[in-house]
């Protein structure tokens, strides 16, 4: 169950829950890696440091090794936070299902 933010519905939620499974489903396609998701994925899983969006790609998603090291610290990401004021319940969804993604 999603909660919603002050600046987020449960809608921008469940578009960020459809379009990381989309984006891993492909390979994590260069194409797929949109302004607005790069936006929401460098705020999740304590990726905070990241401030440009293709040096992220880059170090997240530029060879299968990486993409596998992404899906490891995802895995491993005690999800902080209350639902309420950030995407920490997305997070636990994603990781509960980053497997079959």
């Amino acid at each position: 169950m999603l909660t919603p933010t002050q600046f987020s519905t449960i809608q921008d939620k469940e578009k960020f829950l459809r379009h990381f499974e989309k984006f891993l489903k492909s390979g994590c396609k260069r194409t797929l890696f949109y302004k607005w998701f790069y936006i929401r994925l460098s705020m999740c899983f304590g990726f905070i440091a990241h401030y440009d969006i293709n040096v992220f790609y880059s170090e997240k998603f530029s060879t299968q090794a990486r993409i596998n090291d992404f899906r490891n610290e995802v895995r491993e990401w005690p999800c902080y936070g209350d639902a309420a004021y950030t995407f920490s319940d997305c997070e636990k969804i994603i990781q509960n299902s980053i497997n079959r993604m």
